[in-house]
């Protein structure tokens, strides 16, 4: 499989404090990617250097096959979609003219506009000011604009921390039918249980390394103390899982005490907290 995202060794120097230390990592073509971590570790560094808005002090970086910070910008950007915490709307224009605006710019018919709306949950709102919006609404907006013009390669940042469950939901299943046509997808984000849902793979970053890197579940096994849960019309209990922990499982069952079982593996907040000793807040 094709890699759109090689880092070999980054790092990022302000004023000799090393921002990103040395860090590696591959994104392959079709993957959804999350770069999972704490306010201040380095998620935002990273992303800026990947999208060309910062150069990085040392290492390797490719992004669609070139340097980042050397490519032809304006046919870079043509290829990628990038929705930050400043990524620009217009607040006095209507929602459909602030997508008319980025449809000229990036080239794209004005038919495109209905499409993306729809997928993000705005069809009723396409006339009204984005300054009369919520914020989760502008961040739909944002959304909208950002997948406009069916990028090979999306960065998200955070991208459902302002909406509703309901809207959280139908943001991620645009993210996946987006993914299934092709899309690869960057995305950082503090909500965990978004990252199971719906990336491939992620990556642990704490204090400008990353502590892990590997698929969620083959986290959540690697990191379990090997123990399952079992209720049973007495309570609950621990059992171990070996020979004796199934020998008494299979009892259980035989009696008819059995009434639910549950396998103990740790959330992927949990796995971080015990690499790093810090939240993902």
């Amino acid at each position: 499989m094709q890699s759109v995202i090689e880092v070999e060794n980054l790092e990022k120097l302000y004023n000799k404090k090393r921002a990103l230390k040395k860090i590696s990592f591959t994104v392959q073509q079709g993957e959804i990617f999350g770069f999972l971590g704490p306010s201040g570790s380095g998620k935002t560094t990273t992303v800026k250097i990947l999208t060309s808005q910062l150069l990085y002090s040392s290492g390797r970086v490719r992004v669609l096959g070139g340097d980042p910070g050397k490519s032809r910008h304006s046919e870079f950007l043509g290829k990628i979609g990038v929705l930050t915490d400043n990524s620009g709307t217009y607040e006095r224009l209507s929602v459909y003219d602030n997508l008319e605006l980025f449809c000229r710019l990036y080239g794209v018919p004005v038919q495109r506009i209905d499409t993306v709306l729809d997928e993000v949950n705005l069809m009723d709102d396409k006339h009204t000011l984005l300054g009369r919006l919520s914020k989760g609404m502008k961040q739909r907006v944002t959304l909208a604009r950002t997948i406009l013009h069916k990028p090979a390669l999306l960065f998200l940042d955070e991208p459902t921390s302002a909406l509703d469950p309901v809207n959280s939901g139908r943001i991620q299943e645009t993210l996946r039918a987006m993914n299934r046509q092709g899309t690869t997808i960057f995305l950082t984000t503090h909500n965990m249980q978004e990252a199971e849902n719906l990336c491939h793979r992620v990556a642990f970053l704490n204090n400008g390394e990353i502590s892990a890197l590997d698929t969620p579940l083959a986290l959540r096994l690697k990191y379990g103390d090997r123990s399952i849960t079992v209720t049973t019309k007495e309570g609950k209990r621990i059992v171990e899982k070996n020979e004796a922990g199934a020998d008494l499982i299979r009892d259980l069952i035989v009696r008819d005490e059995l009434l639910a079982i549950h396998s103990n593996e740790p959330t992927l907040g949990d796995i971080f907290v015990e690499l790093t000793g810090r939240g993902l807040e």
